[in-house]
């Protein structure tokens, strides 16, 4: 994910709930040629909205079911005339949940958040532009260590009692809270110099997560000898820091380029302790492991325009990786235990050279229509599986990934512009695979990052948005996407199966769609009714790239809907929602413990209803 050209190297990192959006883009296939960090399969890039010279804000309230509460406030404006503008916006939210806790009757799968992000702009002439944004966010998440979706035993159904596993249960018997303490910070300033006609752009970036984990790992209420307790606690602290040297020639040249340096270093620290209570022992592990990773890149794309119809690009990027990892387990048992494996330590280093790159042909059909083919060459940097049992074979470096992706497409905007399609056909080939594998480690399941050999993917993806009328507008997305495993590297020492040559890529169903239509009334006294509804489907997903079939999640579909009466004039307006109406429930991750199958439970699990309410000044 990036963020206003700041790249966000960690998952966990990303909340856009802070954020007034500008755009958001999905950059498919391989990226790294125009800025930032390389991505191997596509980056997510999002833009925020810039301060304006006119001084403008809302309070955004919303209120739904289950006791959710949302209040988002912004404000911005001109600070200095012509000189320095700046905005903020807040965030306040919390929700009680949507899973019931049977052993002591209170609600989880909840959460409580809080932050600020801000933003100022200063133009000291016409030349310079220097931004500065700053965020703060933090949550508590009562997340359940997943909730049981079915008992692959008698003895574990009997002792989930009075919960009952099946494929949407919401409730979990847990006597140990389960829940997640997360702080994101960042800082960054972004500086944009007009040199005559080129423009050199400067992003000098740090961000920090503070990520504690309370996870309940036996998911039972009670302990036995049968079934022991098991209670983890995981401290991370993760700092990263970037910055990006990038050189924009004019536009409207036969010859147009852009041209950068980046470079990146994170740091990841963490404590990891596990607890294994029986009814007469007790026994506990203790991890400390790190990582540091820096990364070095060289980028460049050229557009060159033969015709004011015709133009060809090619990019290039040289990334240098240096990767390295230490990690210290002490136990106070001797032998492995349950979950828990003896005192151990090791540390390692590796680096590596990566080259990426793309090249396209793009020919204007008319003024409105655009067709293209594009070759792409990806590259994902070296990993080590660094995690609380690491062993001895989790000690070698898994290899860079890179991938090979053709795409051919039309973006096209017709009917006087009131018609907007875009259609591609693509395939991709990986090489070293970088993928998660259950397998089971002292006794648990745990996930293990390897090198999973070849995969390929193929597909069609059109999207469109349709104003039919002044008043109605339709918009969707379809895609046919077939991910497949070619050949498969089984690692060493797997539990689990590993013929599974041919088969499904994890959460890679087959089709997705997605259709939205939103009407406007317009009322004589100047308010507007607006209805607006949607409806996204997606086949069957495999969530286990072992192709457990318990992992297997049907094919499902969403509806939602929405009615609001608005005053723009006078600058307010409230919606009344109702999401998932047709209450389907669904799990968007399945996966094994060893007695039983866990499914994580999502916001819209059920149907639920809300109102929105939004004022502007």
């Amino acid at each position: 994910t990036v963020i206003d050209g700041v790249v966000y190297a960690r998952p966990g990192q990303a909340t856009l709930d802070l954020l007034d959006l500008e755009r958001i883009e999905v950059l498919r296939g391989p990226q790294g040629t125009l800025f930032g960090k390389n991505a191997s399969a596509g980056v997510l890039n999002v833009t925020t909205k810039a301060p304006t010279e006119e001084t403008h804000g809302y309070i955004d309230q919303s209120y739904y079911s289950g006791n959710e509460s949302r209040t988002r406030f912004g404000i911005g404006g001109s600070l200095i005339p012509q000189t320095l503008k700046g905005s903020i916006t807040t965030l306040f939210g919390s929700y009680d949940g949507n899973v019931d806790n049977k052993l002591n009757g209170q609600e989880v799968n909840g959460y409580n958040r809080k932050g600020a992000r801000g933003k100022l702009e200063f133009t000291p002439n016409d030349d310079i532009t220097f931004t500065l944004a700053a965020d703060y966010m933090q949550s508590h998440d009562d997340a359940p260590n997943g909730v049981v979706s079915k008992a692959l035993t008698p003895a574990f159904a009997s002792a989930l009692s009075p919960v009952r596993a099946d494929s949407d249960n919401r409730n979990v018997l847990s006597d140990y809270r389960s829940h997640v303490e997360d702080v994101n910070k960042g800082l960054s300033g972004q500086l944009d110099w007009q040199l005559g006609d080129y423009t050199l752009t400067s992003i000098t970036a740090w961000r920090g997560w503070d990520n504690t984990q309370y996870q309940d790992g036996d998911r039972l209420g009670t302990i036995t000898a049968a079934f022991p307790g098991t209670e983890d606690k995981g401290d991370l602290e993760f700092n990263q820091y970037s910055q990006e040297l990038r050189l924009a020639s004019p536009k409207g040249q036969f010859v147009e380029y852009v041209g950068g340096l980046f470079y990146m270093h994170g740091k990841s620290d963490e404590t990891y302790q596990r607890t294994l209570i029986t009814p007469t022992t007790q026994s506990r592990g203790i991890a400390d492991y790190s990582t540091t990773t820096d990364s070095y890149s060289v980028f460049g794309e050229t557009t060159f325009n033969f015709t004011p119809d015709f133009r060809a690009i090619a990019g290039a990027r040289w990334t240098h990786d240096d990767l390295e990892y230490d990690h210290r387990r002490v136990s106070t048992s001797a032998t492995t235990v349950s979950g828990i494996q003896p005192a151990t330590s090791s540390s390692g280093s590796v680096d590596e050279d990566g080259k990426s790159g793309r090249l396209g042909l793009q020919y204007d059909l008319s003024d409105s229509v655009m067709t293209y083919i594009t070759y792409s060459r990806g590259y994902k940097g070296p990993a080590y599986n660094v995690f609380f049992n690491m062993q001895p074979r989790d000690t070698e470096a898994l290899k860079p990934e890179t991938s090979n992706t053709w795409e051919v497409g039309v973006k096209a905007t017709t009917w006087n512009n009131r018609l907007t399609t875009n259609l591609a056909v693509f395939h991709s080939d990986y090489d070293n695979y970088q993928a998660n594998f259950f397998d089971s480690v002292a006794g648990q399941v745990v996930t293990r990052l390897i090198n999973a050999g070849s995969v390929s993917t193929e597909g069609v993806e059109l999207d469109y948005a349709l104003q039919a009328t002044r008043n109605l507008k339709f918009s969707g997305a379809l895609s046919y996407t077939k991910a497949r495993i070619d050949t498969f590297a089984c690692p060493a020492g797997a539990a689990a199966s590993c013929n599974v040559d041919g088969k499904t890529l994890p959460y890679s169903p087959d089709w997705k769609s997605y259709v939205r239509a939103d009407y406007t009334i317009p009322l004589d006294n100047g308010l507007d009714i607006e209805l607006g509804t949607d409806y996204s489907w997606q086949s069957e997903v495999q969530y286990d790239i072992s192709q457990n079939p318990d992992t297997r999640q049907g094919a499902y579909g969403i509806w939602n809907a929405s009615v609001a009466l608005a005053d723009y004039n006078s600058g307010w307006r409230v919606a009344l929602l109702g999401k998932n109406l047709a209450d389907k429930s669904y799990s968007p991750m399945l996966a094994t413990g060893g007695n039983y199958v866990y499914r994580s439970v999502p916001r819209d699990d059920e149907r639920y209803f809300g109102v929105q309410l939004r004022k502007d000044f």
